[in-house]
């Protein structure tokens, strides 16, 4: 080891290129050139196999790097014994490289066919092509499926419906053929018990589709749920010990109250079914403030502050492949004529039309949590007001007193148009007609009197939101009632002046004339 680090004695490189400058700076310059792209190589090397830890190379990354290193030394010593006779050294190191290289060639050879084996960039192409054909045909199946339980769903319940109300008609007309009209009255109340849960089926689809109509308006969870806990105690009943649990937060919320005491007593009432024998159901709420990695999970939520309401049970809890379905329209584990599967689903729409989210976490034996999540309501100076219903269950029975103004009907159906047109002359008000938004609009247009605009919000060619916006910026204080089976885009993010109403269908014709003597009353008054 002396003798390899001793060059004494030993005569440099330089002297067998008998000190030829030219020589001497040809072989340097070339040598370091070559050097410093060997000393490149492995860095890049070094790089790839640090980033791509995935290749399936990776070891002979590194063992290739370890050898394109020690040949750019050979070539920095090259230069080093043009002037100084360093020959040991350089023994040293080309010794190394050669056991390297013989190690780098025998794992080559191996892996060769391993190599060999890997796809083209063509062959790839090819595969990402036909996968894609494949995560698309695949989702068509998943959304076929989807839409076979849902059409099933909604095929199976609305026949039910439907026969109830045929029926009763049927047995109505019977008995008046017998002159036994006395007899039809439960036939009516049977009917319209069927409407209502028509009705009531329809907005739990459209919440689920979140494109229900809300009424939203700042809330106070804390004392929303004290408003409801008597309620959710007696519908869950004795066996099951209901514990309310408020972080008395000082956090309100936008949504609609109506809808979030639905959405509570639903979790209560699956909590109560998934109790049979008894159990403890808890209603928790707590002011959240979540960050970036807190909603990653979830495609439409960001960071702030939320309201989190927690409702836990005791009961039989759901399996995995049961929680994945969980908010599934129409999916039930309850036996059949026990559960529309409808309950979360609807929970789960109108805390996304919110703004909100909602997690489930459940475990066999171990009961169930469903954790609503509402962004806190911090209102902008000048907000708009909250979006005004008509509240037709709340309305007195029977028709409101005789009246007196001229009332435009802007409604497609023909059916409905001349129902809504025959309650309306019969509270003393004079009806104009027209079948779609064109046509009204022409009317508003002209120099009649109009003291109430009637007008249904889904019309041909321009819609009823279009309509009233143009009504009202032509005559200012005129009262629009907007009726819906289905609004769509025409009422998201929407606020609605004062003197704006909407009502949704199906609505009772006590509660239509009710909204528009309280509307056009209310115009007199002004």
């Amino acid at each position: 080891m002396t003798w390899l680090a001793d060059p004494s004695g030993l005569t440099p490189h330089g002297f067998c290129l008998l000190w030829d400058p030219r020589l001497i700076w040809t072989y340097a310059v070339s040598d370091i050139g070559i050097g410093l792209a060997y000393f490149s190589i492995p860095l890049a090397l070094g790089i790839i196999a640090h980033r791509r830890r995935d290749l399936v190379f990776r070891p002979l990354f590194w063992l290739f790097a370890t050898f394109i290193l020690l040949c750019g030394t050979t070539h920095f010593l090259d230069v080093v014994t043009l002037w100084i006779p360093a020959y040991g050294i350089e023994a040293l190191v080309k010794t190394a490289t050669a056991a390297v290289s013989i190690v780098t060639a025998v794992a080559m050879w191996w892996l060769l066919p391993q190599a060999l084996a890997l796809p083209s960039p063509a062959q790839m192409s090819q595969a990402v092509a036909a996968l894609r054909v494949s995560e698309e045909r695949l989702h068509q199946a998943q959304k076929m499926e989807a839409v076979g339980q849902l059409t099933g769903g909604i095929a199976h319940d609305f026949n039910n419906m439907l026969q109830g109300i045929s029926g009763c008609l049927e047995l109505m007309e019977r008995a008046i053929q017998k002159g036994r009209v006395d007899d039809t009255g439960r036939y009516v109340t049977t009917a319209r018990r069927s409407v209502e849960r028509a009705a009531g089926l329809i907005q739990r689809m459209l919440a689920f589709a979140r494109r229900q109509a809300l009424q939203p308006r700042p809330v106070e969870p804390d004392a929303l749920v004290r408003g409801i806990e008597e309620l959710i105690q007696r519908t869950v009943g004795p066996e099951v010990t209901v514990t309310i649990r408020l972080g008395d937060g000082v956090w309100t919320v936008e949504c609609d109250p109506n809808q979030l005491e639905s959405a509570l007593l639903n979790l209560a009432i699956n909590a109560r079914d998934a109790m049979p024998d008894g159990g403890t159901l808890s209603i928790a709420s707590a002011d959240r403030v979540l960050s970036q990695d807190d909603v990653a999970d979830q495609d439409e939520a960001g960071p702030g502050g939320y309201v989190e309401i927690a409702v836990a049970d005791t009961g039989t809890g759901m399996p995995p492949d049961v929680l994945v379905r969980a908010f599934e329209p129409f999916f039930t584990t309850k036996p059949t004529g026990q559960g529309t599967g409808l309950g979360l689903s609807q929970v789960f729409g109108f805390v996304r039309q919110s703004g909100g989210f909602v997690r489930l976490e459940s475990a066999v034996g171990q009961g169930t949590t469903v954790r609503i999540y509402l962004p806190r309501h911090q209102p902008a100076a000048g907000a708009a007001a909250p979006l005004p219903f008509a509240a037709p269950a709340s309305e007195p029975a029977g028709p409101p007193a005789a009246l007196r103004g001229n009332v435009l009907v802007v409604e497609d159906e023909a059916d409905v148009r001349a129902m809504i047109g025959k309650v309306l002359r019969e509270l003393g008000c004079t009806v104009l007609e027209a079948a779609d938004g064109p046509a009204g609009l022409r009317i508003v247009q002209s120099r009649q009197p109009l003291d109430l605009l009637v007008t249904d919000v889904g019309l041909p060619g321009l819609n009823g939101r279009q309509l009233a916006d143009a009504a009202r910026t032509m005559r200012p204080d005129l009262p629009v009632l907007l009726i819906t089976g289905y609004a769509g885009k025409a009422l998201e993010d929407l606020a609605l002046a004062p003197g704006m109403t909407v009502m949704p269908k199906p609505f009772t014709l006590d509660a239509l004339a009710a909204s528009v003597s309280a509307l056009l009353r209310r115009l007199a008054a002004e």
